[in-house]
């Protein structure tokens, strides 16, 4: 079982990483130090998580002790909304770097689509409460970011939350430089995105899933229905493999290589996702767990729902 997914660079991406969306400054470091000791090798950050700093020193602290080296580990960030405009494209990158004390990332990702006014505020909103949108074009953008290729600052570059045919845009660019190498998407069993993770395989653009289990920890009002990791029928299918839920959603992503991101900050968490190579799930469990899908989006972003690049109006 490849414990990677290699990506149109050649470059090799752990399958299974950390994530650190929502993890709280002061827990994120024992985190990422306790994923480092569990064997994760990927980190998964971005500039609007606002912990960069804690992850960086985690980084750190590993590299200094000798337990990895620079090199060992994929580092993903995630350039902010509020920095689409061409000229601010760099300075984004090297900020993040200097945050997590890095000289290159492994992977660095528009974060998504629509571009947000810039300034301080991570989610300018007018007074409808609506996001305040900038002027910026995705194609100039793409430009900015394959310069920090060649910059030597980021060793791949990507996507995030982009349909279809956002990505066909980039991809029929005049002059197109580097391809994204991968799209960084919401995915569970209640939204399998079939369509586009079988459009962006088809392009040679490695898939992310986030949010595997749903984001339990996301204040929710009455859900209609069951988280996937409280969905009887999935915990049915860890019973018989004698794998807690969370394992069963993250081994459905490994099989249909598609790179998955859990977030914990939990020691035994951590180290419980990441013991998802030594089962396999039967082709029936793969399509029991596909056929669950509802199309149920967690990640909506809908004050920018009025956005000319709002990425979820289209059907995939």
């Amino acid at each position: 079982m490849a414990t990677y997914v290699q990506l149109n660079t050649g470059a090799k991406m752990p399958i299974l990483g950390l994530g650190t969306w929502k993890s709280p400054p002061g827990q994120v470091t024992a985190a990422v130090m306790a994923a480092i000791d569990a064997g994760y090798r990927h980190f998964d950050g971005a500039y609007a998580y606002q912990n960069e700093k804690e992850v960086g020193d985690a980084i750190q602290q590993k590299i200094k002790e000798g337990v990895v080296k620079r090199e060992d580990l994929f580092i993903v960030s995630k350039l902010w909304s509020t920095f689409h405009e061409r000229h601010l494209v760099k300075g984004a990158c090297q900020k993040t770097l200097a945050d997590l004390k890095l000289d290159y990332l492994d992977l660095y990702l528009i974060h998504w689509p629509s571009g947000f006014k810039a300034g301080e505020d991570l989610f300018p909103t007018d007074d409808k409460d609506m996001i305040v949108p900038s002027n910026t074009d995705l194609l100039q953008t793409w430009e900015a970011m394959e310069e920090l290729v060649d910059a030597g600052l980021a060793k791949a570059i990507g996507i995030s939350n982009f349909n279809h045919e956002q990505i066909e845009r980039i991809l029929n660019k005049p002059g197109l430089k580097y391809k994204p190498a991968n799209n960084q998407i919401e995915c569970h069993p209640y939204l399998t995105q079939e369509k586009l993770i079988n459009y962006c395989q088809s392009k040679g653009i490695a898939v992310t899933a986030y949010s595997p289990f749903g984001s339990p920890d996301r204040p929710r009002a009455k859900l209609e229905h069951p988280l996937p990791l409280d969905d009887p029928r999935i915990k049915e299918i860890a019973a018989k493999h004698n794998k807690t839920a969370a394992q069963v959603l993250l081994r459905f992503q490994i099989q249909r290589n598609v790179i998955v991101i859990p977030k914990s900050v939990t020691p035994q968490r951590i180290v419980e996702n990441f013991k998802v190579f030594d089962f396999e799930l039967t082709q029936e469990e793969m399509a029991t767990l596909l056929s669950f899908n509802r199309n149920w989006r967690m990640g909506l972003l809908s004050q920018a729902k009025t956005h000319k690049e709002y990425p979820f109006h289209a059907e995939y």
